[in-house]
C-alpha cells in the first residue's frame, strides 16, 4: 500500500484535510483592539465540506485495492475540494476588509491538486494491470 506514490499523496491531502480541523479561518479584529479567531469548525457549511471531504480521502487511502473506487472516490474529493475553495474564496472576497485571513485557506486548494495527481496515478497503474493481465493471456493462449 505506501510504496505507491499515490498513497502518499493521498496521506499529505487527508492531513492537510486534518489540520483544518484544529485551523482558523480568519481573525477578526474587534472595535477595542481584541482578537475574535474564526475556525473551520465554527461555519456548519466549512465543517460539512470538511467531513465529506476528510471521509472521501480516507476512503480512498483504505481502499487500496479497489482501484477503480479509489479513482473516482479520489477524483470526488478533488471536486469537493475545489468547491469549498471556491466558497472560501468567496467569502474571502466578500469579508476582505474586515477579517484578515489565514494561510490556511489555500489547503483545500493544495488537497485538490494532490488528490487529482493521486487519481492519475491510480489510473495509471490499472492501466498497467490491464495490460499485463492482456499480455499474460495472451501467452497463455500461445503456449497451448
Amino acid at each position: 500500500m505506501w510504496q505507491r506514490i499515490q498513497t502518499l499523496y493521498l496521506a499529505i491531502a487527508t492531513i492537510l484535510l486534518g489540520s483544518l480541523f484544529f485551523s482558523k479561518v480568519a481573525t477578526v479584529v474587534g472595535p477595542e483592539g481584541e482578537d475574535v479567531f474564526i475556525m473551520y469548525y465554527e461555519k456548519w457549511n466549512y465543517l460539512l465540506f470538511l467531513i465529506s471531504v476528510f471521509l472521501a480521502n480516507g476512503i480512498c487511502l483504505l481502499s487500496y485495492k479497489a482501484r477503480l473506487l479509489q479513482m473516482r472516490v479520489a477524483v470526488l474529493s478533488a471536486l469537493l475540494l475545489l468547491g469549498l475553495q471556491i466558497w472560501l474564496g468567496v467569502d474571502y472576497f466578500r469579508h476582505r476588509d474586515e477579517m484578515i485571513f489565514s494561510f490556511t485557506i489555500i489547503f483545500p486548494l493544495i488537497a485538490s491538486f494532490l488528490d487529482i495527481l493521486a487519481a492519475r496515478n491510480i489510473a495509471l497503474d490499472e492501466a498497467m494491470v490491464q495490460a499485463t493481465a492482456r499480455l499474460r493471456s495472451a501467452k497463455r493462449k500461445n503456449h497451448r
